[in-house]
Parts: structure tokens; sequence; C-alpha cells
């Protein structure tokens, strides 16, 4: 896991420096979908509640993109994933489970360069909504929605005219309360990288 999120972030550091040359960059009014593999790696470490230290697991699933470039080089991109799902551990041993869904936001920047490498960064808003959270013991539990700041980096390989591979990485702001039974028993705080791949098609 945490050599996925070095090598991840080592590549969208030597893009960037690599990609400074001008031209090829995307142009206002174009739209671009990507399909990809997300994996969301908590970074919350343990969190400390009435009920013990909490953390929350690592998943992978399948996501999708959409950007709309508002000007050359600047788009607006929303992020959708199928529903991830994460085992919660309580003092270290499992205790229960949890889905969510984190759409995010991003106003996003390509930086021009002429070669098949572009590099890009953003900073936008997410969502995070939980759903089906229960507990080993019967316990009713229950995570409330989050709102966050979200940071994202990446690169583009260029495969074709209209194709590229995509490898990047955000960094999401994503605190619950949590309650067990109506009461509520401290915040758990979830903050995960969320790396991945995915084929991203311009039209």
């Amino acid at each position: 896991m945490t050599t996925y999120i070095k090598a991840a972030a080592v590549a969208c550091a030597v893009a960037a420096i690599g990609g400074a040359a001008p031209a090829f960059a995307q142009q206002k009014g174009d739209m671009t979908l990507g399909l990809g593999v997300h994996g969301v790696l908590p970074q919350g470490g343990t969190s400390t509640t009435a009920a013990g230290g909490i953390s929350v697991g690592d998943n992978v699933r399948p996501t999708l993109t959409f950007e709309y470039f508002v000007a050359d080089r600047v788009g607006i991109e929303v992020l959708a994933a199928w529903p991830f799902e994460h085992d919660i551990k309580i003092n270290g041993a499992k205790a229960g489970k949890t889905k969510h869904l984190p759409p995010v936001i991003s106003l996003q920047y390509h930086f021009v360069n002429d070669s098949n490498i572009t590099p890009f960064v953003g900073i936008g808003v997410n969502y995070t909504t939980f759903f089906d959270d229960k507990l080993n013991s019967g316990a009713g539990l229950s995570l409330d929605d989050s709102w966050g700041l979200a940071a994202h980096a990446g690169v583009d390989f260029k495969i074709s005219d209209a194709g590229s591979l995509r490898l990047d990485m955000r960094y999401i702001d994503i605190a619950t309360d949590a309650k067990v039974n109506g009461t509520k028993i401290g915040t758990v705080d979830i903050d995960p990288f969320v790396v991945g791949v995915a084929y991203v098609h311009r039209f």
C-alpha cells in the first residue's frame, strides 16, 4: 500500500518536471470521460472514541470521471465510483463494516507540453455519504455524512489522438461522527489517499 502511494507520487512529480515545454493542450469546450479502478487508502490512523480505537480498512472499486473544459487547459471534473466497502476495526479487531460513496468535484489545470505526457493538478470539494453501517455485535452503528476539501494530481500518457492512460492520486479530507444506538461515541478521521489508473477519452 505504501509503495503504491510512493510510486504514484513519484510518477506525478517526474511528469510535472518534464512536461514544461509548449503545445499539446486541452481546449475550451472539450470533454473527457474516464473509466478506471481506484483504491481508497485511509490515512487517518486510529481515531479514539468512547468505544476504543476505531480504524477503517482499504478498498478498491471501479471509478468514472467526467471533465468539461471551461477554458483552455482548465476543466471541471466530477468523480463517481461504485460504492466502496470498508472493514471497521475497534482496538485492532474487525468489528463491522460500512459502505460509502465519495463524489468529488474539482477545478483542474492541465499543464501545456508538446510531449505525450500531460501532468495536471486540481482542488475541489468532496461529499461522502455512508450507508449499510453494521457492527458484528448487532448494535446500531451510524456514520454521519462528511464534507471536505480534496486535492488531485496526476499524469496522462497519450496513447492515441483521443485516448490517454491516466495515473492519479487524490487526498480527501473525510471525517465522520460515529454513533452507536443513537449515541455519539466520537469522530472518526478517515482522510484517505485515492490512487488508481484509468483510460480517459477526449470528445
